[in-house]
């Protein structure tokens, strides 16, 4: 049974650091709990959460997280940097979290990052086949330059030699 659309999870997906995370918020609205307690849970089985699995943003990185989507006001719900868990440390917090909830949404999140993974594997071929089109346009843009010159200067006719200045021998 899927609870949550993974679409709807896609959204809480940022990239941050060179990798996907999602928020400790977000993760706390999706398991219907509250942040502080889905952080005192992480508190107390810290063993389990190293830090490639989950790491605390820094003001610049909330700054512009906050920027780019637009979320929250200045100064409203500042207080504490948030926490940003990798799919590694989501798929720990089901065992933190014990209930039927978190297990079912945690199957949607790692649906969600996988489906991700898949987009974006792709997206970097059609770059990859996108820059190999370029690179063949700007070799024959080369290639017609020199044809077009080539036109020109037969369009132009033979030059004529200028008259020779002096004497006949």
């Amino acid at each position: 049974m899927n609870l949550i659309p993974v679409e709807q999870i896609e959204h809480y997906i940022y990239f941050i650091r060179d990798q996907r995370v999602m928020l400790d918020r977000d993760l706390a609205r999706l398991y219907r709990v509250e942040t502080f307690n889905l952080n005192k849970a992480v508190q107390r089985n810290q063993t389990r959460f190293p830090a490639d699995f989950m790491f605390q943003l820094t003001r610049d990185e909330y700054a512009a997280l906050r920027f780019q989507i637009g979320m929250l006001k200045r100064g409203q719900h500042a207080k504490y940097l948030p926490y940003a868990f990798t799919q590694e440390g989501i798929s720990m917090l089901s065992g933190v979290l014990r209930s039927p909830r978190a297990v079912e949404v945690n199957i949607a999140i790692m649906r969600a990052f996988v489906r991700m993974g898949r987009l974006l594997s792709e997206n970097k071929e059609l770059a990859r086949k996108l820059e190999e089109l370029e690179n063949k346009l700007i070799r024959h843009d080369y290639q017609i330059g020199h044809i077009l010159q080539a036109i020109r200067r037969l369009m132009q006719g033979p030059r004529k030699q200028p008259p020779k200045i002096g004497y006949l021998v």
